[in-house]
C-alpha cells in the first residue's frame, strides 16, 4: 500500500508536494551539513517554484519548534519510563536526540510548512 497522494508521503519522502515525484532537496542525505538544507529552486519533474515568496521558509521555524519538542517528548518518555534512566541521564538522552536528529528536523518541518501551501495534483505526476 502506498501512501503517494497524501502529504504525509511528501513529508516523509521529501519529494515535491504537487507532484510527489521530484526531490526538494539537491542532496538525499541531510547529514552531508553543508547540504542540508539546500534545495531545488522548481521541482526537476513538473517545474512548481517551492520558494513562493521571500523569506518563505522562516514560517517553518515554528514548525521545528514544535517538532524539536515532539523528538525531546518522545525521548524523555523511552528514556526515562521504559528504559528507568534517572533525570540527569533523561537529560542527557533528549539533548543528545535533539543534536542527532537535528538535520531531520530541519528537513522535516520544511517539508511540513511547504505542505501548507501546497496540494497534491496527480495531473502533475506524469
Amino acid at each position: 500500500m502506498t501512501m503517494k497522494g497524501s502529504k504525509l508521503y511528501s513529508i516523509f519522502t521529501g519529494t515535491c508536494p504537487v507532484c510527489q515525484t521530484g526531490n526538494m532537496y539537491k542532496t538525499k542525505n541531510p547529514y552531508i551539513f553543508s547540504e542540508t538544507l539546500n534545495m531545488h529552486d522548481n521541482c526537476p519533474h513538473c517545474k512548481t517554484k517551492f520558494k513562493i515568496e521571500p523569506s518563505f521558509f522562516y514560517g517553518a521555524m515554528y514548525v521545528s519548534y514544535a517538532v524539536g519538542v515532539a523528538f525531546a517528548v518522545a525521548a524523555f518518555i523511552i528514556s526515562y519510563f521504559f528504559i528507568g534512566l534517572g533525570r540527569l541521564n533523561t537529560f542527557f538522552v533528549i539533548a543528545g536526540t535533539l543534536f542527532l536528529f537535528f538535520p531531520i528536523i530541519l528537513r522535516l518541518s520544511r517539508n511540513i510548512w511547504i505542505n501548507f501551501f501546497f496540494k497534491y495534483n496527480p495531473e502533475k505526476t506524469n
